[in-house]
Formats: C-alpha cells, structure tokens, sequence
C-alpha cells in the first residue's frame, strides 16, 4: 500500500556555513560540482568539513573553491589529501561567466553556503553572491530574529 520513503543517506549536508547568511546579504545561489579526490570524499561522508572562512575566486579560467577544510581520510596512509587545497567548482561556461561578471561589481563577492550530496551521490556546493551587510543591517536581522523568537513563545504561551 503506502511505502514510506526512508532517507536517503546520500542526501545529506557534508558541511553548512551557517554565517554566511548573517554576514553576507544572499543575492543569488547557484549549485556546482566539486573536482574531489576519493579521500575528500570519504571525509566528506564522515560529516567533519569546514567551509566557514572559505570562498570561492575566478582565477586561470575557472572557478576556485579556497580555503575550505576536508580533514584527512584516517585509513588512507600515503595516499591522502591536502586538507586546505583549492578545489575547483565544475560550472558550465555560461554560469561562469554570469557569476564572474556580478562580482566584478563592487563589494559582491563568492560565499559557499554549504556542501552536500544530491540525491546521485554527487557532492555539491551551493554557492552565492553576497553582499557583505554593514554592522546595522547586522543588527537589523538579529532585531528580526529575536523578535520572530519572542513571538512564536508568546503564541505558543497563550495559545
């Protein structure tokens, strides 16, 4: 009759830059491939990547994931990965050049939002260009985010 769909395992978020949000105003997001080994991906899977000082940059005709932290994969000896290397995004060409030409505008600029698996098994980066949001637009969504906090306890209190 009615099968429940149990999760995927596949389908999971590897790494989220929860800050992003908070520091850059989101403007635009799109989803690209990443150019991995097979031990970043083994790490990914474990759940233990960082991508909160991470950004990506247009260098050498290609897009450019930095500083984005894959721990090493524990059972691969000799032949594992450096953890902060540059990993490059797969984009076709139009989506390059779109995401190139708005950060050329001032103060745009690349922020990934998170890595995950898509429902192949395909790691995936959602990246976005950002804004970066000056202190009182800061204080404006944390303003916003106390008060939908307050407001859902006191719906929740009286009911």
């Amino acid at each position: 009759m009615n099968q429940v769909r149990k999760a995927d395992p596949n389908n999971k978020v590897a790494a989220e830059n929860r800050k992003a949000r908070f520091s850059y105003e989101v403007l635009d997001t799109i989803e690209a491939g990443l150019v991995l080994t097979g031990t970043e991906v083994k790490s990914l899977r474990q759940g233990q990547a960082n991508i909160q000082d991470s950004y990506a940059s247009v260098e050498d005709g290609g897009i450019w994931l930095i500083n984005s932290y894959l721990p090493e994969y524990l059972q691969a000896n000799r032949f594992n990965h450096e953890p902060r290397r540059r990993r490059k995004l797969l984009l076709n060409k139009r989506e390059m050049a779109r995401l190139s030409q708005s950060i050329e505008r001032e103060g745009m600029t690349l922020v990934p939002l998170k890595i995950y698996f898509n429902d192949r098994g395909r790691a995936k980066l959602l990246l976005a260009v950002g804004r970066g949001k000056k202190l009182h637009d800061k204080r404006e969504t944390e303003k916003q985010r106390d008060w939908a906090r307050e407001k859902g306890r006191l719906l929740k209190e009286r009911g």
